[in-house]
């Protein structure tokens, strides 16, 4: 095998490159970022007195948005600012769905990792390196995740409640409907066999459990318009991977905040009712 020397480009400085192509190249394969399974929702879209969002990607499954802002060169205050500030006005916009802010930038400086870090897990910022790298072929993009929202999603003690605080007409009139809010019911009562103490949390981003008067999030439901995401928070392995995959469950992709998620329905949580509570119990002892 022959040794191949490659040459990186700075695309600040390329009289060619500019930061339209790199927003070019998200937009035609935006698979290329690592970030799972996404499509481009919208470009350059038009913030209320704020400019303009370079990309709106959303999860294919419709769960989660992701706000991202381009830069070439190093980040600044300017581009921080506007990624949290386009992140916060589309969670207010569209709260049905889990907002990420992801800075794409050629150098994540440490000024920026310490600004993020002085949030203290307050928003759910990603910041992505991108690298550009000259071949007999074309140009290559590399993408480093220099910061990942789980970096900061465990400073909150599990303890606290997390996210804005809700009800259950919330869930029944204006997230989803009562026939999928209610299969959480089911889940509750699932909950129950493990401790009887456990009650309903219901918050604006998903329903998860308390325990004597502290939340308890080893597993969220969140209810959509035609079934139910159930998140069971356990760590990936391959005995569980395989126990779920000769399950008839619907699967969504594991997601390193949440855990495992499931698309149910009440026929589907009932007929699989007895590995569920296995991996809630697992789950809840997890969290203990």
């Amino acid at each position: 095998m022959n040794f191949t020397k490659l040459q990186t480009l700075k695309l600040k400085k390329h009289p060619k490159l500019n930061e339209k192509w790199l927003q070019d190249v998200i937009y035609n394969f935006p698979e290329i970022l690592g970030i799972g399974d996404v499509f481009v929702r919208d470009r350059e879209r038009v913030q209320p007195c704020a400019g303009r969002l370079d990309l709106l990607l959303e999860d294919n499954n419709g769960n989660g948005r992701y706000e991202v802002e381009v830069q070439l060169g190093a980040t600044d205050p300017s581009h921080m600012i506007r990624t949290m500030e386009y992140w916060d006005i589309e969670r207010k916009r569209h709260p049905q769905y889990d907002h990420t802010a992801i800075l794409i930038a050629e150098d994540i400086t440490s000024r920026f990792l310490n600004v993020i870090s002085l949030l203290n897990g307050a928003i759910p910022i990603m910041a992505l390196q991108v690298s550009a790298i000259e071949t007999p072929e074309g140009v290559g993009l590399l993408f480093t995740k220099v910061l990942d929202t789980t970096a900061y999603y465990g400073v909150a003690s599990e303890d606290e409640n997390i996210g804005d605080s809700a009800n259950r007409q919330y869930w029944e009139n204006e997230k989803a409907n009562p026939e999928t809010t209610a299969i959480a019911d089911d889940v509750l009562r699932i909950a129950q066999t493990i401790n009887p103490d456990i009650t309903m949390n219901y918050t604006r981003r998903y329903i998860s459990f308390n325990l004597n008067g502290y939340s308890k999030i080893f597993g969220t439901c969140t209810p959509l318009r035609n079934n139910m995401t159930l998140s069971i928070r356990l760590p990936q392995t391959s005995e569980v991977d395989q126990l779920l995959a000769n399950s008839n469950l619907d699967l969504l992709e594991y997601d390193k905040r949440k855990g495992y998620r499931l698309k149910v329905t009440k026929e589907s949580l009932e007929a699989n009712r007895p590995m569920i509570t296995d991996l809630l119990r697992d789950a809840f002892e997890f969290k203990s």
